[in-house]
Order: C-alpha cells, then structure tokens, then sequence
C-alpha cells in the first residue's frame, strides 16, 4: 500500500492515529485540514496531501477554522531520515529564525543555507522560514483561542516583531483579523489568576501520563521538582529571572500552567516542556520497530504510550547523573536535593508544592567544594569538572550540536564513562537513539534461569535491530524493573 493510500483510508475514517502526521489540502475551498475534520469529506480528486502544516500553507492553503490545525500534535522532530533535518527543528522550535536568518541557522548547522532548504523541501515539503511561519502562527492563534492575552503581547509571545505584522499575517492567512478571530471564538476558554497563564499542549496518542509522572517522581531534586498528585511543577530560571512550571494531564491533552514567565518567553517555554514530556513522539514509528522484538513487542503491549523523559536543563541532568552513579535512584535524589538547597538560587515561598530553590548554576558549582551533601572526593572533582567545562565553553547542551559530539565532549571529562553520556543525550539533547548499554537495569531484564546474563557488549548488538528508536526501548526495559535508569 502506497503512503497517498494510507493517507487516503485514514481520512476517510478520520483515524485520530493519524492526527498532526499529514494535512490535507481541500482545493475547492483553499483549506488546509487534519485527518480529523468534522466538516463534510471532500471528494479524493479535490484533495492533495501534504507532510506538514507549512508545507500546505506554503502552497497557498489556509487553516481550517473548524479542526483548529495548530491544534494537532506536533509534527514529530525525529521524522525523516535526516540528522540535519531533525537538528533544525528544534532549534526553529526554539526561536532560532525569530531574530535571525536561515544564512545563521545553516551555519549553525555545519551546511550551507542552499542544502538545508533542499533537505527541508525534501523531508518536510516546506522551506526553513515556512516552518518557522507557520509555527508562529498556530501558536498565536492558540493563546488567541485560549486566554485573554491583549492582542499586544500575543504579538511579541508568538515572535512577531509587530502588531502591524502580526495583524497582516493573520488578515493575509485567515481573511480576519486577530480579534476577529477572537470574538468568532470560544468564549469559556481558560483565565488564569494573576501571573500565570495556562495554554493547551496536545499529544500524539497513545500517552501513559501516569508512567511518565512515576519516572519524574522518583527523580524529582528536593525544593527543584515536584509531583503532587497528577501534576509536575518545577522551578525555572528564564534570562535571570524565577519562575515556576506545572504540568497536567487534563481531557486529552496536556495543561502547562506557567507563573512568572515573562510574556516573550511563553513559547520557548512551551517547546521547552514538549520536549520534557516528549509529547511528539511518533508512538506508530516506534511500536512497527520495537514490537519485532519479543521482549520488547510484550512490554509494548503493556505500555503502548512509553516516552523518553526529557530534560529542563541539560547541566543539571549531568550533575544527576554524576550524582547517580553506581548508588541508588533514591539516594541520588537525596543528594541532588542537598545540593540544589546549598549552591542553588532561593526563589521564595512557593506555596504547598515544596518548591524552594532554583538548581545552581555551572559558575557556583565550579568552585563549589561539595562539604557535607554526600558526594566522594572523586566524585566532587568530576562534578566541578563538568562545571568549568560549561563555563568555558568546552561543553554545552546546544540543539544544534551532533549526539556524537556531545557523547565526546563529555567522555573527554575524567569521571564520565559511556552510560552517563548515553543517558545525557538520551534526556538532555532527546536522541531517540541513545543507549546506555552497560546499565545494570537494562542487563537484567534479559535475565533467564540457568542463563548466564548478558555482557554490554551483546546488548549492543543485540539492540542494532531496535534502531533509531533505542531510547524508547531502553524506557520499556527500565519500566520492567523499577527503580532502573538513573
């Protein structure tokens, strides 16, 4: 069956499955729709199929007003077969275009701005700048349909750089105006009290919310994170400034609730915490790889919505992992508490959620001596170790950067071995292929009587057929054996 067939039985049948991985082009109206639409099925011949949102829009379509495309899931940053290509998503995702050029971002790249447009044509059917276009837009039109936000600081939450241009990018793809828009909206949508704004961040199901808020809860760093029931909070620190995220899960979606995040910074927050909760995971890609295998194929079933926790800040995933070597998950968070309440930053009473400190910074623990949180001598060394090499530059946690380049920069540290840089990039920098073939946890879950357990060396192998979805495996394997994995 041909990928246009596919696309074609699942709109048809209106297979939410399908939600946020294809749109389709409605030529009689100039519409552009989810598989998912509520309005009357076109006719096949009145159809085209595009990859993305901004490859619709770039050929000249506009959103559907009725299935809401800046709704849907997002498109997943791991599709495609180009590195580069899954690189330049998550820096566009981070504002990378807002205040600079597709010329700065191939550089950032390592290729010239000719090859990344032909790769983007290729993989996503639009260039760089329709990307970043079009994800400007839904995402305007999302705190347009979802809060109360004056149209002003929309604008400058969205990166438009403003109202005139944000007022004509929506008269030129809507035909109406943003506050049009807003007065033809839902009027019951949310109002967040005071400082805090609430926007809606959907997933691409299956999701298992509550294996997910278990993994944060037993890593959760004392006075940094917390999980109180259903929700995720933590503290964040945004160019200098304190502030607080919480996350729910709530009728099919996912609730970020932010306090003190300045209008400019909602949407960096908000790809940030995509990331975090790995909402984009294309859960159908993994399961027609994973599921060949027969461990992993039953431990699917049991988990059909497994994510990769990912991570807020990636200096403070490594100090975890430094901290967590060769002890225990529990004692690893007790220690990683201790040291966020010594060297990290106060931020206040934060009600009953426990939430007190801001993780410290890379300059306080590069000359931090660790006396009395539970750290050896050694370990202490390496911590500071990591520390002076984030200040200096020698090591950072930027998008843009290779795996491979990470996993070097942090093996080059004396200290670090092969699991902790696998277990970085895998939260840290979210390469689906990640393994850290060494973990104890990951060994036993292969555990058979009379059989002699499996050597790392044959674990790597033996997960060569798991790829590039290894990290997920590694989740299902650490899910069969709780209390694993870091």
């Amino acid at each position: 069956m041909t990928q246009q067939e596919i696309y074609e039985r699942a709109r048809i049948s209106r297979d939410a499955r399908f939600d946020g991985q294809f749109y389709i082009g409605v030529r009689t109206t100039g519409i552009y729709c989810r598989p998912i639409c509520p309005a009357n099925t076109p006719k096949s011949e009145n159809v085209t199929f595009f990859p993305t949102a901004a490859a619709a829009s770039e050929a000249g379509y506009r959103p559907c007003l009725r299935c809401r495309p800046e709704c849907a899931p997002g498109t997943p940053a791991w599709g495609g077969t180009s590195t580069t290509v899954r690189r330049g998503l998550k820096l566009i995702a981070s504002g990378a275009l807002d205040d600079s050029n597709v010329e700065d971002l191939a550089t950032r790249l390592g290729v010239t701005s000719r090859h990344l447009r032909r790769l983007f044509t290729r993989h996503l059917g639009a260039s760089p700048l329709a990307v970043a276009h079009t994800q400007r837009l839904h995402f305007a039109k999302q705190l347009i349909d979802q809060t109360r936000l004056p149209m002003q600081d929309i604008a400058v939450a969205a990166g438009y750089g403003s109202v005139r241009r944000f007022n004509d990018s929506f008269v030129k793809t809507y035909g109406r105006s943003p506050r049009e828009l807003r007065r033809a909206g839902d009027e019951s949508v949310h109002v967040a009290p005071g400082t805090a704004l609430t926007v809606t961040l959907p997933y691409r199901a299956p999701f298992d919310w509550p294996a997910l808020l278990a993994f944060f809860a037993a890593r959760a760093i004392p006075g940094v994170e917390s999980v109180d029931g259903d929700r995720y909070l933590r503290t964040v620190a945004i160019e200098g400034r304190p502030g607080v995220i919480e996350l729910r899960q709530h009728a099919g979606n996912v609730m970020l609730t932010m306090h003190g995040i300045n209008t400019p910074n909602v949407f960096p927050v908000v790809q940030r915490c995509r990331e975090l909760f790995d909402l984009d995971a294309p859960m159908q890609e993994i399961a027609n790889v994973l599921s060949r295998d027969a461990v992993l194929g039953r431990l699917l079933h049991g988990s059909p919505g497994v994510r990769v926790p990912g991570a807020w800040d990636g200096f403070e995933l490594t100090v975890r992992a430094i901290v967590g070597q060769q002890i225990s998950v529990k004692a690893a968070t007790t220690i990683a508490g201790r040291i966020a309440k010594v060297y990290g930053e106060p931020v206040g009473d934060q009600g009953s959620s426990g939430l007190s400190h801001l993780f410290p910074v890379p300059e306080r623990l590069a000359r931090a001596r660790f006396n009395n949180v539970g750290v050896t001598r050694g370990r202490a060394e390496t911590l500071r170790r990591v520390a002076r090499a984030v200040v200096d530059g020698a090591l950072t946690f930027d998008a843009s950067q290779d795996p491979a380049a990470l996993r070097d920069s942090l093996i080059a540290i004396p200290g670090i071995g092969e699991w902790t840089a696998q277990y970085v990039a895998m939260r840290a920098l979210k390469n689906p292929d990640a393994f850290p073939a060494a973990d104890l946890g990951l060994l036993r879950a292969f555990d058979e009587p009379g059989r002699q357990r499996l050597k790392p060396a044959q674990l790597e192998e033996l997960s060569q057929g798991w790829r590039p979805w290894r990290a997920y495996a590694a989740l299902l394997l650490w899910g069969s054996a709780p209390g694993s994995g870091g």
